[in-house]
């Protein structure tokens, strides 16, 4: 029988049978092993896996794992020099961030970015709390949209208070199975109940002490909410250290870098000091955006923290 992976507890998983439809709760049967990745969670949501019932009615064992087309991974909060696969196996990434109450930094954004390009899932940021901004805000807002729409991605701002942008972001679901995550506070939950209101996804509010959300979605999950379309819901997360990647690589994954790689002088640079850089010479001209510069140079440093 196979399945695919609809939650995780990190010691039960719950899998949604293809032919019937059943959910099982299911364990794992032995130790699974990812080729060499060191992760937390050998088997996370999106996951389509084979499995046995076993034991009581709709209970089952996990017997094999299929290969991932694809997945978003982050260092693991509990164990050193690990990794968190978030979830797998998914068509498009959305990240709901916030530039105001808390501020989602450049250099968190770009991270997931770099996660999402080097696995070929594509990306959409969601600029949420749109009823928080005034006059100022919204110009500032419009300069971050329009910085990374010229990089190609999508930016949709929304409001899940007031319901603006709303019905256009709902457009973009059909079909497809869809990851929602970004940093705690930023409204994601409301956003996600909103979308698809029968969820009730449990919410809290901003801690006024650090301004900062409280963890509310503890597991990932996925939700079915249309025919062939799927919703996986994450926790907040708060650093998103890149893990597998090697430091040569990681212009390839910023879009603006990419184009320009094969115009520098020397074929192994790495677009900090080297003469005839054409990277540099963007950045220099405003062709390449200096935060998404600045952000480039802190994954080459490999700074773990979320800045």
């Amino acid at each position: 029988m196979t399945g695919t992976v609809v939650k995780s507890t990190g010691s039960w998983y719950l899998v949604r049978a293809h032919a019937e439809g059943q959910l099982y709760k299911c364990r794992l049967r032995g130790k699974f092993k990812n080729k060499g990745l060191k992760v937390s969670n050998p088997i996370a949501v999106g996951d389509e896996v084979t499995l046995e019932p076993e034991g009581g009615e709709h209970q089952g064992v996990i017997t094999d794992i299929k290969p991932r087309r694809n997945y978003i991974i982050r260092k693991s909060t509990h164990k050193a020099h690990h990794a968190h696969i978030v979830a797998s196996n998914l068509d498009q990434a959305f990240l709901v961030v916030t530039l105001v109450s808390p501020r989602t930094s450049f250099g968190f954004i770009d991270r997931f970015l770099v996660t999402a390009e080097a696995y070929s899932i594509p990306a959409t940021l969601l600029f949420n709390k749109l009823d928080l901004y005034d006059g100022e805000a919204l110009g500032y807002l419009e300069q971050v949209m329009g910085l990374y729409k010229q990089v190609g991605y999508p930016c949709f701002p929304c409001s899940a208070q007031t319901g603006e942008g709303i019905a256009e972001i709902e457009g973009l679901l059909a079909d497809k199975t869809t990851l929602f995550t970004g940093h705690s506070g930023v409204g994601k939950s409301t956003l996600v109940n909103s979308l698809v209101p029968d969820l009730d996804i449990k919410t809290s509010e901003i801690s006024a002490f650090s301004d900062k959300g409280v963890h509310t979605t503890t597991f990932a999950e996925m939700f079915e909410v249309g025919a062939n379309t799927y919703l996986i819901d994450t926790p907040g997360i708060k650093e998103l250290g890149v893990v597998e990647m090697k430091k040569e690589e990681i212009g390839h994954y910023f879009p603006e870098m990419r184009e320009r790689l094969n115009k520098c002088k020397y074929h192994n640079c790495v677009h900090i000091n080297e003469p005839g850089c054409a990277v540099q010479d963007a950045v220099k001209k405003g062709k390449i955006a200096l935060p998404r510069y600045e952000s480039y140079l802190s994954l080459l440093q490999n700074d773990d923290s979320h800045r």
